[in-house]
C-alpha cells in the first residue's frame, strides 16, 4: 500500500519500517558469511569469528529503542569549507548507520560530521539546515514529530516540547543514552579530540556522566582503528554504578569498552580490612609515592667485590669500581627498577666482551647473552640489585616502624607515620588484612618496578572522590592516551576528596587538560535543585549553582513524620506515579526501613538491581546513592545522613548527593530537626 503524500507521520513510519528491514538485512548478511576458505589457520579463524560475532551483536535491533530520532533537511550544497550535505539532501539521524542493499544510507550515525548540525544548528546560526525534525516515540513506535524551520526568519525560536518530554520521561531500569537530547554545550565536549584530556565539572542533573559515555562512543567512531589497538576503559565509583550505566554504550552499538572500579584496577591482593579516616587520608597522599620509591631503591647496594667470569681456560675480571659505575649509570637514567635490574647483567656482559675484544677475540651477541647468564654475573646482580616483591615492600613499610621512619624521614611526620603503621604486624602477604588504600600503594610499587600497561582512553566518573594516590593509579593507565574526568566538587564525600580539579589533574598527570563546567540542569526539577543548593555555600563555596532548565518544576515536599510507617506511606504515594522510586536513607537506618517495607508488603530492590514494572522501589543506603537517579525520591531523615559521616562537611556533601537524585519529585521526611544549613 502506498503512503499518502500529505501524511508526513505515515511517511516517517514507512521509512522507520524500511530502515528496520535494512538493518535486519545487514545483520543477516554478516550471519551468512562463510569464513572457511579465507582463514589460514585455526587462530585466524577464531579471531575472525570473534569479530563477526561482535559485529552481529552491534547490529542488533533493540525493539524499544528507536532507530532514528531526528531528520535534517539541508538547504543547498555547501561550499568546500562547510559541512557535508548536498542540495536538498535529507538525512535521518540515529544511533547507528543503516544502509539499503545498494549501500545508500537510510540512517546516519549521530557521530558523523553530517549529523552535527542536529545538535548545533540554531535560528541564529542554521548551519545550512532548512528543517530540523524531532521524532517522538512510545516504546519503539513513532507517534509524533516536531519541526523547526531554522532558515525561516518569520518563524520564532521556541522550546522543543518533544525534547522536554524526552528529558523528563519516567525511567524504569538502567541509565538510558541521551543521544536524542544532547545540547550544544554538551556536544562540544562529546566531540572534543582524542589527543586532549577533558575535565567536566557538572552539578547534579547536568548530564556529565552521559556526556562522558557519549564522548567514548564518539571517539570509538572517529578513531576506531587506534582505540581498537590501545583499548578504552570506563572507571566508576562502585559496582552498582557500573551496572546502572552498562547499557548506554551497547545501545549506541559499542561493545568493546571495559568497565571497572579503581579497586578492580589495583586488585593485586585480597582486601580484608579497612582504614580509619586518618590512616586512609595519609595512605592516599601523593607523598607516599616518594616514600615507596626511597624504600624500593634502598635495596640497591654498591658492589664491593669484582665479578670473575670463567669461560673455558680464560678468566675475565670486572673490578668493583667499574661495576659501581654501571650501577650508578642505571640509577641516573631513572628507568623502572625491574628494567634496570634486567639491563645490569647485559651491561656487565658487555664489559667482559670489551676485554675479550682487546685480547684479540671476536665475540658475538650469543657470547654476550651467555656471559649475562653466567652464574657469577647472576650472583653479583642478585647481591647488588635484588628482585623486590611490591606487596612485600608495602608489607614491610606498614609493619616495620624503623624501616618506615628511615624512608619517610622529611616526608611524613611522626603522627602520620603512626597513623599508617599496623597495630599488629602481619606475618605474610597472604595473612595481611589489606585495605583498599594499601592495594593502591602496592599498585604504585608495582609500577615503580615494571611499567603499567597504558590504554588509549580512560573515563573516570565521580572523580572528585579519588585520593591523590588513586589518581596516580588511574593516570598510569593512560600515560600514552587521554582521559575524560567527570565529577562535581560539591559531591566529594570521602575524607580525601579532591579540593580542586587543577590539583587532581596534576596527580593524574594531565596538567594541560581542558576544564569545562556544565551548569544547566536537565534532570533535577527546579524546586529540588534550589532547595539542595542551600548547602553549596557550606560545602563548595566557589561553585556555580545548577540552574534547572526544566519547564516542569517537579513535586517537592518537606514532611515531618513520626516513624517508619509514615516513611513507607510516602513511598506508597510516590509509587502511584509512573516510573521508579528511590528510598534513600542513612546507612544505619536501612535495616529498620527494610523491615518496615517488608511488613507493609512493598517489594523493593537494592542499588544496582534492575527495576521492573512490578518492582519499582529501590532502598538505597546514602553511601551508594551517588550517580544514581530515580523519578521520585523519598529521603529519610537528613540529619541522620549528615551524622552518619565522620565530619559535618562530608555529611552535608552526602546530603547534597541524596537530595539531588530525583528526576520528577522529592519528598523529604524527618523525625528530627533538619540541618540548620537547609533553613
Amino acid at each position: 500500500m502506498s503512503t499518502p503524500v500529505d501524511d508526513p507521520l505515515a511517511h516517517e513510519r514507512s521509512h522507520l519500517s524500511a530502515s528496520r528491514s535494512a538493518l535486519r538485512a545487514m545483520r543477516e548478511g554478516v550471519e551468512a558469511l562463510d569464513i572457511s576458505d579465507v582463514t589460514a589457520n585455526w587462530v585466524n579463524a577464531e579471531a575472525l569469528a570473534h569479530q563477526i560475532e561482535k559485529r552481529i551483536k552491534a547490529l542488533a535491533d533493540l525493539s524499544g529503542t528507536p532507530l532514528f530520532f531526528g531528520r535534517l533537511d539541508y538547504l543547498h550544497a555547501p561550499g568546500a569549507e562547510e559541512a557535508e550535505g548536498a542540495a536538498g539532501e535529507r538525512f535521518y539521524i540515529g544511533r547507528r548507520h543503516v544502509h539499503d542493499h545498494d549501500g545508500d544510507p537510510m540512517v546516519i550515525d549521530w557521530r558523523a560530521p553530517v549529523s552535527q548540525p542536529f545538535y548545533r544548528a540554531s535560528k541564529k546560526n542554521p548551519l545550512n539546515i532548512a528543517l530540523r525534525r524531532r521524532f517522538g516515540y512510545t516504546g519503539g513506535d513513532l507517534t509524533a514529530y516536531e519541526d523547526e524551520h531554522l532558515s525561516d526568519p518569520g518563524e520564532a525560536a521556541r522550546t522543543s516540547k518533544l525534547l522536554q518530554q524526552e528529558i523528563e520521561r519516567p525511567r524504569v531500569g538502567p541509565m538510558r543514552d541521551i543521544v536524542a537530547t544532547i545540547q550544544p554545550e554538551q556536544d562540544e565536549i562529546v566531540r572534543s579530540g582524542l589527543s586532549g584530556t577533558v575535565c567536566v565539572q557538572g552539578g547534579p542533573g547536568t548530564g556529565k556522566t552521559a556526556v562522558g559515555l557519549h564522548r567514548v562512543a564518539y571517539l570509538l567512531y572517529a578513531h576506531r582503528e587506534r582505540l581498537a589497538r590501545t583499548g578504552t576503559l570506563v572507571i566508576g565509583p562502585n559496582r552498582s554504578f557500573l551496572h546502572y550505566i552498562e547499557q548506554v554504550l551497547p545501545a549506541l552499538g559499542e561493545l568493546a569498552v571495559q568497565q571497572a572500579t579503581v579497586d578492580d584496577l589495583v586488585a593485586h591482593v585480597e582486601i580484608k580490612g579497612t582504614d580509619d579516616a586518618t590512616a586512609a587520608v595519609v595512605k592516599g597522599d601523593a607523598r607516599l609515592a616518594q616514600v615507596l620509591r626511597r624504600a624500593l631503591y634502598s635495596h640497591v647496594t654498591m658492589p664491593t667485590e669484582p665479578v670473575v667470569v670463567v669461560r673455558g681456560s680464560r678468566r675475565w675480571r670486572v673490578p668493583a669500581y667499574e661495576l659501581e659505575e654501571l650501577v650508578r649509570e642505571l640509577l641516573d637514567r631513572d628507568i623502572r627498577y625491574g628494567a634496570a635490574r634486567e639491563a645490569l647483567p647485559q651491561r656487565i656482559a658487555h664489559a667482559v666482551l670489551v676485554q675479550m675484544e682487546r685480547s684479540g677475540e671476536a665475540p658475538d651477541d650469543r657470547v654476550q647473552d651467555a656471559v649475562a647468564r653466567n652464574s657469577a654475573v647472576k650472583a653479583a646482580v642478585k647481591a647488588v640489585w635484588p628482585a623486590v616483591d611490591p606487596a612485600k615492600l608495602v608489607l614491610r613499610l606498614l609493619s616495620d616502624a624503623e624501616f618506615l621512619a628511615e624512608h619517610a624521614a622529611g616526608i611524613l611526620d611522626e603522627e602520620e607515620q603512626k597513623a599508617v603503621l599496623w597495630a599488629k604486624p602481619a606475618r605474610s602477604v597472604k595473612s595481611a588484612k589489606w585495605s583498599p588504600a594499601d592495594a593502591v600503594l602496592i599498585d604504585e610499587a608495582t609500577d615503580l618496578i615494571q611499567r603499567t600497561h597504558s590504554l588509549g582512553h580512560v573515563v573516570i566518573d565521580e572523580a572528585q572522590d579519588l585520593s591523590p594516590m588513586q589518581y596516580r593509579a588511574v593516570g598510569r593507565r593512560c600515560t600514552t592516551g587521554s582521559a575524560t574526568v567527570l565529577g562535581d566538587l560539591a559531591q566529594g564525600t570521602t575524607p580525601w576528596a579532591t579540593r580542586s580539579w587543577q590539583e587532581a589533574l596534576e596527580h593524574l598527570g594531565k596538567q594541560d587538560a581542558l576544564v569545562e563546567e556544565l551548569t544547566a540542569g536537565f534532570r533535577v526539577p527546579t524546586d529540588v535543585i534550589t532547595y539542595a543548593s542551600r548547602l553549596l555555600p557550606h560545602i563548595a563555596p566557589g561553585l556555580t549553582p545548577v540552574v534547572s532548565i526544566r519547564e516542569n518544576p517537579g513535586h517537592f515536599e518537606v514532611r515531618p513524620v513520626s516513624g517508619g510507617k509514615d516513611v513507607v506511606e510516602a513511598c506508597r504515594e510516590s509509587l502511584r506515579h509512573e516510573g521508579s522510586t528511590g528510598l534513600i536513607a542513612a546507612d544505619a537506618r536501612v535495616p529498620e526501613l527494610a523491615e518496615a517495607l517488608t511488613e507493609a508488603g512493598i517489594p523493593y530492590l537494592g542499588p544496582g538491581e534492575e527495576t521492573t514494572q512490578d518492582t519499582r522501589l529501590t532502598l538505597v543506603p546514602a553511601s551508594l546513592a551517588k550517580g544514581l537517579e530515580y523519578d521520585y525520591v523519598v529521603l529519610d531523615d537528613p540529619r541522620a545522613v549528615v551524622d552518619g559521616e565522620p565530619d559535618e562537611r562530608t555529611g552535608l556533601r552526602r546530603l547534597y548527593v541524596a537530595l539531588t537524585r530525583a528526576v520528577s519529585g522529592l519528598t523529604v521526611t524527618h523525625t528530627t530537626s533538619l540541618p540548620t544549613q537547609l533553613a
